[in-house]
């Protein structure tokens, strides 16, 4: 059923009919706004309730994602988040969990997405928040996704690789 609701939100969003205005990377653009605004989601449970209840999964089943690089874990998306054009500090589009060895998950890094198509209808240059620019990943990526613009930020668990690189080498998968 996630699996469903994964290809749903990527199918509006990618159509255009969950998208809003586009909206600039202004907003609140501070790390400790970001960690505010997800301080709750240390609960899973409190993240699904507030709509970031997809658990994605790449093209081959994979929910917990890692690399020969590090891992990044589960990432729970809100799928509207996706698909509104729009970048802001403290709505990130994922927020991810690293599974424990008792089977919780501990929050561990957010993570903003915002799909190319959507930011470069308004946008001339691609988005950027903390001072970082957001990476390109194109289409035929492991997640079936169209090219879509991302960064990371472990602001939940120190990433000796940075703190807005793709892989932690602290973080890893069963």
């Amino acid at each position: 059923m996630r699996t469903t609701r994964v290809i749903t939100a990527v199918a509006l969003a990618a159509s255009g009919l969950l998208a809003g205005a586009p909206g600039a990377a202004a907003g609140s653009t501070g790390l400790s706004s970001a960690r505010a605004a997800t301080a709750s989601f240390h609960d899973v449970s409190a993240a699904v309730a507030a709509g970031w209840d997809i658990d994605l999964h790449d093209v081959n089943g994979i929910d917990c994602i890692a690399s020969p690089q590090g891992g990044m874990g589960i990432h729970y998306v809100n799928g509207p988040l996706v698909g509104d054009g729009a970048v802001d500090a403290t709505t990130p589009e994922a927020v991810i969990y690293q599974p424990m060895p008792d089977g919780s998950l501990k929050l561990v890094a957010v993570e903003y997405v915002v799909l190319r198509a959507d930011w470069d209808a308004a946008h001339s240059a691609p988005p950027s928040l903390f001072g970082q620019q957001f990476g390109l990943v194109l289409a035929g990526n492991r997640y079936g996704l169209p090219d879509f613009y991302e960064l990371h930020a472990w602001i939940w668990r120190n990433n000796p690789a940075g703190m807005f690189e793709d892989w932690n080498p602290n973080v890893t998968c069963p």
